[in-house]
């Protein structure tokens, strides 16, 4: 049996899709007669549309990922979907007019109107292949351009076995998707590396497919059929390591190798071990399965150098949804001992010790998303994120202190928020500006399929619709729109726009004179050194030298109340005695300076110590073991990728 895995526009470019990485392995290995191969589809893309347009890396990043809550993406393949290239080009322009500028709006409708000519050319592609089973894999803008290739190779040849899988499949969307297009034969929701090969198996023997957890197919009479999800997920032992056979090689050849470099993709676990007790509110991740697992240590090792040596990239995206802390003291410190030069992206908890960032730093580990989301603590209560304002503030600070890049989002919008738990956030974001500033202005939350505030209107959202989007991408009825959605249209909750404003302009702010702002802080042990450059503060650099302020201000690395703090400081410097007057105005007083950030009767300070944190992120910061590596192991070509043994 030969298996043709297509990866449609718009999967991101820098990287392989992991899915069908996993997928190509798990037909390889437990197929028996079975091979397969995937089409890097997107890449032929890029190739296809500069030969046509002025399109650039920058526009593939914006119908990939950026504009995926307006559906932009989704719409620009529904004119192959629907084999009309003006579908529903008025409803489209109606709605985003306004929302997209105008070169924006012009190239949409132009690249609507073209792109069914690209899924002709890959449909036939994929038919004169000959495969006898052709796969399509969806996730975030991926739907239409994956459904338009699978109709259309459906027609040029009806025999070939079409299937779906991917996040745009997972529980009720999979089914709706099986229910409204009947050229998509079998639907696989959940984990697929188990349901694909039974799938495959089954239709080779020609077995009945109803014990296939999750798989959605038709009976005799034409009828879909879902069967029931999984009751359980894979164990971390059948979490096969992905085959990216293929995918550098194309992108040598393609034009998108000129825009983007490219990444690895690595998993180490799934589920999230912060869910499984608290769920965060607005989080619809980990769809079928929160129940965290993760692999062994040494397996998570052996899988991270093996593609690094076989492909010979450095840079590597681990998708876990949140990091495993067994790996602090197991898997990092092999890659810090290993010399290889990674450059690694992850998700992290807020939480996280600075001993443990300076270990996420070290092993390459430079790129993090800790999720932060908020600065105040009562809002993030509302999310259930089991951090307070001033534990994601001392992330940021410990963050620059390690040379960590932090990416984060600021949102708003929950139900039960206030102006006044935004207010006194506002008025010290000035102080702020030398820490990473979040990656975009403040977003509205958006209601996501799976979340508490989908599933428990309770929570404060009831009569959802699907988003606007869908209604002009797909010709459904909305019952129908609904089991497809991920994202829902719900009343705005939360502080009104006044308040949204004056926080967007200050966040605009932040992002605009972060490079140029600086406060760090020198501890000399008799006095502290503080240096300050930014826009909003006067002074440039001030001494501590009392005792008690010096005890005050290193137990500020940590956040305290006012009690704690005279209860400690006391303990260390127990003359002349103060009181919590006194310690209330000396915080009163740092926090004018901008050094001392306040929330919910909690007090940190907010200055990096002065290591060069600036320095540390040059060249991708290069750690320390790296320059101890024997020269004559390490790469001609300049990778920093030993050679093999």
């Amino acid at each position: 049996m030969r298996v043709l895995l297509v990866n449609m526009p718009w999967s991101p470019i820098d990287l392989p899709s992991l899915a069908l990485g996993i997928l190509k392995r798990s037909v390889d290995e437990r197929v028996p007669g079975a091979t397969a191969e995937v089409l890097h589809a997107n890449l032929a893309f890029t190739d296809w549309i500069t030969e046509r347009t002025e399109f650039t890396g920058d526009d593939y990043e914006y119908y990939a990922l950026s504009s995926y809550f307006m559906g932009c993406g989704d719409w620009v393949f529904s004119s192959a979907l629907y084999d009309d290239p003006n579908w529903r080009d008025e409803e489209f322009t109606a709605t985003m007019t306004g929302k997209l500028k105008a070169p924006r709006m012009k190239m949409t409708r132009d690249l609507h109107r073209i792109v069914p000519e690209f899924v002709e050319m890959i449909a036939r592609q994929v038919v004169a292949s000959e495969p006898d089973v052709v796969g399509f894999t969806s996730t975030f803008q991926q739907n239409t351009a994956a459904l338009a290739c699978a109709r259309r190779v459906k027609e040029l040849a009806p025999h070939l076995v079409t299937v779906m899988g991917g996040a745009n499949c997972d529980g009720e969307q999979g089914a709706a998707v099986h229910r409204n297009f009947a050229f998509v034969d079998h639907v696989v929701r959940g984990e697929g590396e188990a349901a694909f090969p039974a799938l495959l198996t089954a239709l080779t023997e020609k077995t009945p497919l109803d014990d296939i957890p999750g798989l959605c197919h038709r009976d005799a009479t034409g009828k879909s059929v879902a069967n029931s999800m999984a009751t359980k997920p894979l164990p971390p032992a059948a979490i096969l390591p992905p085959d990216y056979s293929g995918y550098f090689e194309r992108l040598a050849a393609s034009v998108a190798r000129n825009w983007v470099e490219p990444k690895l993709v690595v998993e180490g676990a799934r589920g999230c071990w912060w869910g499984e007790k608290h769920h965060c509110t607005f989080c619809g991740l980990n769809g079928s399965f929160m129940e965290f697992r993760s692999k062994s240590p040494d397996t998570f090792y052996d899988e991270i150098m093996d593609l690094a040596r076989r492909h010979r990239v450095l840079d590597m995206y681990v998708v876990d949804n949140i990091l495993d802390m067994r790996y602090l003291t197991t898997v990092l410190p092999r890659i810090i001992d290993s010399g290889y030069d990674l450059r690694l992206h992850i998700e992290i908890k807020a939480n996280m010790k600075r001993s443990q960032l300076r270990t996420l730093a070290e092993a390459g580990l430079i790129y993090v998303q800790p999720g932060i989301e908020s600065l105040n603590s009562r809002v993030l209560d509302l999310m259930d994120k089991g951090v307070s304002g001033c534990q994601n503030v001392r992330m940021l600070r410990d963050g620059a202190e390690t040379g960590l890049s932090v990416a984060w989002n600021y949102l708003h919008g929950f139900p039960g928020e206030s102006a006044e738990d935004y207010d006194p956030v506002i008025a010290q974001i000035p102080a702020l500006e030398h820490l990473d500033p979040p990656v975009d202005l403040s977003a509205r939350i958006a209601i996501e399929r799976f979340s508490p505030y989908f599933e428990r209107p309770e929570l404060g959202f009831t009569g959802l619709r699907p988003e606007g989007h869908y209604r002009f991408t797909y010709d459904l009825p909305e019952e129908e729109l609904y089991g497809m959605a991920y994202v829902f249209e719900a009343p705005a909750r939360g502080i009104d726009e006044p308040t949204v404003k004056t926080l967007n302009a200050a966040l605009a702010d932040w992002r605009k004179h972060h490079t140029d702002a600086r406060l760090t802080h020198d501890d000399h042990g008799d006095r502290i050194v503080l240096v300050s450059r930014r826009r909003t503060f006067s002074w440039h650099a001030m001494e501590l030298t009392d005792p008690f302020e010096l005890a005050v201000f290193r137990l500020l690395d940590q956040p305290h109340s006012v009690q704690a703090l005279l209860r400690k400081a006391a303990a260390r410097v127990p003359a002349p005695a103060r009181d919590e007057t006194q310690v209330q105005e000396l915080l009163d007083s740092w926090i004018a300076l901008g050094i001392v950030f306040a929330d919910a009767g909690q007090y940190v300070h907010i200055a990096p110590a002065a290591v060069n944190e600036d320095l540390l992120r040059l060249d991708f910061m290069r750690h320390i073991h790296a320059a101890d590596a024997d020269p004559a192991s390490v790469a001609q070509d300049g990778t920093g990728v030993p050679e093999p043994a």
